[in-house]
């Protein structure tokens, strides 16, 4: 069920795979997205299976509406209706799991474990350019995190995830250490090392957890698989 988890003081943290759910084909077996073409009762039974292991009923385990933007939201108690559109949520409410869906984007999860802060971000390309962990960090520090630590997950990496040249020249113009070759010496953008960049300019201390997305059956891929489900980076802090 996780590729990566890690309990810090009271903050569990991880990211999940594709083992242990019940979809099928395409979507086998942990899909967690939701609007993929999955069957819903299957995504549903997925959602709560993740919920559990990490200690929080159904409903305290909240996904996001995520549109590769640059909005974060606050939360303090579980969605009231739909889910936001956003792509990323942090807060200091102790019991909320807060999720990040990702097929080969940029899974991001932050954490102030003394302050009482977390927070999940799900960074694309477009996020990344848009500098969407920027606009996590400012709110989680509103909320008054000071001392930030991030576990950046699994995503599609720099050799595989092939561009064309001006989109590679925009991302580095953004974000220098983004920029690389693919597999055959072609352009192509590394969305996590330019996420990973941008923290450290925050002041954030940060784990890479490596994988590439494409390259591990373990996790879902769009790029490798297209028709495909999403596994999900997860935060909680304890109650």
């Amino acid at each position: 069920m996780f590729y990566w988890r890690e309990q810090t003081g009271p903050v569990t943290w991880g990211f999940t795979d594709r083992e242990g759910g019940v979809s099928h084909g395409d979507f086998a077996s942990l899909n967690l997205g939701g609007r993929v073409g999955d069957d819903s009762s299957a995504v549903a039974t997925n959602r709560a299976r993740v919920a559990g292991s990490v200690g929080v009923q159904r409903d305290r385990l909240l996904f996001m509406q995520q549109c590769h933007g640059r909005e974060v939201v606050v939360v303090d108690r579980p969605w009231d209706d739909e889910a936001p559109v956003a792509d990323g949520v942090v807060t200091t409410t102790p019991g909320l799991a807060l999720a990040a869906l990702v097929a080969d984007c940029t899974p991001v999860l932050l954490a102030d474990a003394r302050a009482g802060v977390v927070g999940a971000v799900h960074a694309g390309r477009p996020g990344m350019t848009r500098r969407i962990v920027d606009a996590a960090v400012e709110r989680m520090r509103e909320l008054g995190a000071v001392d930030i630590s991030a576990v950046v997950g699994p995503s599609v990496c720099g050799r595989c995830y092939e561009v064309p040249e001006d989109m590679r020249t925009a991302a580095a113009q953004v974000s220098a250490e983004s920029a690389t070759v693919s597999w055959s010496g072609t352009p192509a953008v590394d969305v996590a090392a330019g996420v990973v960049s941008q923290l450290v300019e925050n002041d954030v201390t940060v784990h890479w957890v490596p994988g590439c997305a494409r390259e591990d059956d373990r996790l879902f891929s769009y790029r490798r698989d297209g028709r495909t489900g999403r596994f999900a980076g997860v935060v909680v802090l304890q109650a």
